[in-house]
């Protein structure tokens, strides 16, 4: 099948597929005329590929992913590393997500959000980071 097909069956654009191909993490055959040749094969690891991005695995852990899954002797405890890994750095996230959006209400409530020009928001926003160096970070 040709890129356009297998992008289709795996719910990438044509050009994250080439851009797979051109990192190494697929190498489709390619046809008398020089066309690639996506094969069934070629489809299931563009959509295991998928499948882990949108898990929020980098594209080097979805290259060890994919090696893991390739070889018929792994050990799950290498895979299940990367998983705890990428879950540590989700719990990480959450933590900064929520910090920021303390932040943000509280500034949010001081605001009036009225007519007056005066804003709590653009005066955080405007003031230099020496200024805020003698403030307690936000927890």
């Amino acid at each position: 099948m040709n890129i356009g097909e297998a992008a289709k069956l795996c719910g990438l654009p044509p050009k994250t597929v080439r851009y797979y191909e051109e990192i190494g993490l697929l190498k489709p055959a390619r046809a008398a005329n020089g066309y690639r040749d996506y094969r069934d094969r070629d489809v299931h690891v563009l959509q295991f590929i998928q499948r882990s991005r949108s898990l929020g695995f980098s594209i080097d852990d979805a290259r060890r992913l994919l090696s893991l899954y390739d070889d018929a002797d792994r050990h799950s405890k290498d895979v299940k590393r990367l998983a705890k890994k990428r879950v540590e750095e989700i719990d990480r996230k959450i933590d900064e997500l929520q910090s920021l959006k303390q932040v943000l209400s509280a500034l949010t409530e001081r605001c009036h959000g009225d007519a007056d020009p005066d804003c709590a928001i653009l005066d955080e926003l405007g003031t230099l980071p020496s200024a805020r160096s003698n403030e307690q970070p936000a927890r």
